[in-house]
């Protein structure tokens, strides 16, 4: 059975589920039985669970038969799903039959990085890890040790680190990629925007994208806010270097030179103001420096950023009007992946003064002011431990940031880049050489440790490097904690056990529980297992545990989340407003509003080099599946047409399909990787999907697939606000591939 692309979308809109591609064979997944069934079948018992195929925890319903998954589905019930999951979704019985699953425990026997384990078994795995640790405490105290997490189940682990001592918990997504965001947005309307992000796309007459990859990154309940928008007729400004698939969709294109967002929006800023296009009494209402803000922005006109930008005057005005029409359901959306030059606060910053000046924060079809579900926590033993300050930041650097730097964490290893060193790192679910820039730097630090264990569901490069690795039963096989959500629509959700867990592999929880009894902590685990800890908390909430498990979720009260409704709008910044100017950053010493500095120029011969999201992939983490390699086996790198036809030193025009090298300008070189020779990107970078490229022996399918672009980002910028790590200042230049290089 032949499956494109556009097909597989469609499925994956849908929900038809895994159950698709039922011309799989059982060698594919390298079963003893094939584990996806006929597309009618139904199963015999459907399991309410959420899905971890990326963080947006859409609710799922699980089909099972004869002890196998055949089918996922969206939960109707689930807010985040609404009955439907995206193409990734579906493919989580992808993760759960995956052949190359890490099956035992393993301790290393070899050079860490060398990949050649041992099998034991989990006493001794266990025995090892929390032998290391107490030994750990003992010679260096326990903030000696750092854990890194990505994804649901590692609050079993964020726990164990607490009662053991240590503050130095660390999720790369934050300095990686959202905390831009978040201190940007902080200190604009004093909160944050959390995730799911609590905005009103559904109903926005405009949508304004800067750089934010929607529908190619696969936010399931945006995705669907943003059909049902443009539906009702919304409107779509895309601002983006790459002919992005929300471009092809959009009324307006700004094909912006990289590195130039500010000085485009302060050139709408000027706009707005100059021409009374703001919300008057909005403004007049809820901020304060809007003086100072139309004094900084009065020279930056549309003129003024055509040379900065490459967009032309007229057309930066007519957007602006444009954006402007719609108030107050005109929504910047805020974006995810936020790292990109240094700048990145700053220009997150820009955005919520545009969205301020549109008067969309608590408006309907602009930003929401979502609520939570009251539930109590588990009633643990208070944290015995005293511990010292993180080791992320030495003294006062970065007091915005508001989470621990994985960035950070990684360089206090080094000796004597902090106050004092990290001597060992717990690594749960997150793969540290795709995920932290510059994976030479990475690996110098694991290096200096006295050891390291990792905790994944999949052999991936930094099980590579761990001294122990503990396998982790899939989210389809596991009960976690509870998702309580911050959302439009409140509610509860719950994690539950699809299937038995597969091979030794351990669910979290138990890893963790079992770690804590040898650790001497087992006041801090008082539960036989998840489910009697999730249920103790449903209880104490007075909420019905039957009804929970039948649908999954329990869904809260609606409340008023807009001024229309009634809500009281509120800021907590310093002036009980929104804040144009803001005065905490110059009382730090940054500026108090954005101000646009050009980004460097590439060197002759060379391009900047930008990556993004597949919709049918979570970045590294699912590129092995082979099911939804069915749609998307490897990245490309995209080159502009009228570029690739006159490349120096190729010796003739680059086609697409063609195989390439890339070059950064620290000269590392990537694995080759196919040219796709397209007009839809600028002349002046390149593109390539996040995720490809993996070195690991273990992952047999995705080992040797397309190119990785964490391999060349040898280089970054640290924002001086918050600490994010601003990864698109690396340049490549392309060479053909030649027999040697493949």
């Amino acid at each position: 059975m032949k499956v494109n692309r556009r097909q597989f979308i469609k499925i994956g809109a849908g929900a038809v589920g895994a159950t698709a591609f039922s011309g799989l064979t059982t060698r594919w997944w390298g079963l003893d039985k094939d584990p996806v069934h006929d597309p009618g079948t139904e199963g015999t018992k459907v399991v309410p669970t959420f899905c971890e195929l990326c963080f947006w925890k859409c609710g799922v319903l699980a089909h099972v038969k004869d002890g196998r998954v055949t089918k996922l589905k969206g939960n109707p019930a689930h807010p985040l799903s609404r009955g439907k999951l995206c193409p990734r979704g579906t493919g989580g019985t992808g993760l759960l039959y995956d052949p190359d699953r890490l099956k035992r425990p393993m301790i290393r026997v070899e050079k860490r990085g060398e990949q050649v384990f041992e099998e034991v078994s989990w006493d001794a795995a266990l025995d090892e890890v929390a032998g290391k640790m107490l030994a750990i405490r003992e010679k260096h105290g326990p903030e000696a040790l750092a854990l890194f997490t990505h994804g649901f189940g590692g609050s079993w682990f964020s726990h164990l680190i607490k009662a053991y001592g240590s503050p130095n918990i660390a999720a790369p997504s934050y300095a990686q990629c959202r905390g831009p965001r978040e201190v940007g947005y902080w200190l604009t309307f004093g909160q944050g925007l959390g995730s799911p992000e609590a905005i009103d796309m559904e109903h926005t007459r405009c949508l304004v994208l800067i750089g934010s990859h929607l529908g190619e990154n696969m936010h399931n309940t945006q995705v669907q806010d943003m059909s049902r928008a443009i539906a009702r007729g919304a409107e779509l400004v895309v601002v983006d270097p790459r002919f992005s698939t929300a471009a092809g969709k959009a009324r307006y294109w700004l094909p912006i030179k990289p590195g130039s967002d500010i000085a485009l929006l302060l050139a709408w800023m000027n706009v707005i103001i100059t021409e009374k296009r703001y919300d008057i009494d909005y403004v007049e209402k809820y901020t304060t420096g809007f003086d100072e803000l139309r004094a900084h922005v009065a020279d930056k006109t549309p003129e003024w950023a055509y040379p900065h930008t490459g967009i032309e005057p007229e057309r930066i005005r007519e957007t602006g009007r444009f954006i402007a029409s719609f108030k107050p359901a005109s929504l910047i959306h805020p974006g995810r992946r936020t790292t990109w030059y240094g700048d990145d606060t700053q220009r997150i910053r820009a955005m919520a003064i545009v969205a301020a000046l549109l008067g969309s924060w608590g408006r309907r079809g602009g930003y929401l002011l979502p609520s939570k579900m009251s539930l109590p926590r588990f009633p643990y033993t208070a944290y015995a431990y005293h511990p010292r300050e993180k080791a992320d930041r030495p003294g006062s650097l970065y007091p915005l940031a508001d989470e621990t730097l994985a960035s950070g964490l990684c360089d206090a290893t080094i000796p004597g880049k902090s106050v004092y060193d990290i001597k060992a790192w717990l690594v749960y679910g997150t793969n540290l050489l795709q995920s932290l820039p510059d994976p030479r730097q990475t690996k110098e630090a694991i290096q200096k440790l006295e050891f390291i264990a990792a905790i994944d569901v999949l052999p991936v490069e930094l099980t590579g490097w761990a001294d122990v690795v503990l396998p982790e039963s899939t989210y389809l096989e596991r009960c976690d904690d509870l998702h309580v959500a911050r959302y439009k629509e409140p509610f509860i959700a719950v994690r539950q056990p699809v299937v038995e867990p597969m091979y030794d592999s351990k669910p979290g929880w138990w890893i963790a529980r079992e770690l804590g009894r040898r650790l001497g902590l087992e006041d801090y685990f008082p539960w036989k297992d998840s489910v009697e800890y999730a249920l103790a908390r449903v209880k104490a909430g007075g909420y019905d545990c039957e009804e929970l498990k039948r649908t999954g979720v329990i869904r809260g009260k609606p409340v008023p989340v807009t001024e229309e409704e009634g809500v009281a709008l509120s800021f907590a910044t310093g002036s009980g407003k929104i804040e144009l100017y803001s005065k905490p950053l110059e009382m730090l010493g940054h500026d108090p509003m954005p101000v646009y500095r050009a980004p460097d120029e590439p060197p002759p011969g060379m391009f900047r080099l930008l990556f993004g999201r597949s919709p049918v992939h979570s970045f590294g983490r699912s590129t092995n599946n082979r099911f939804l390699a069915l749609a998307d086996p490897e990245n490309e790198v995209w080159v502009n047409a009228s570029v690739a036809r006159d490349l120096p030193g190729l010796g003739g025009p680059l086609k697409s399909g063609e195989l390439v090298v890339l070059v950064n300008q620290d000269g590392v070189r990537s694995q080759p990787v196919k040219a796709k020779v397209t007009q839809r990107i600028r002349g002046d970078c390149v593109y390539m999907v996040h995720g490809f490229g993996h070195t690991a022996k273990g992952l047999t399918f995705a080992r040797g697939r397309g190119a990785s672009d964490s391999e060349l980002i040898t280089r970054y910028k640290v924002d001086p606000i918050m600490g994010g790590t601003g990864m698109n200042v690396n340049f490549v230049r392309i060479e053909r591939a030649t027999a040697s290089t493949t």
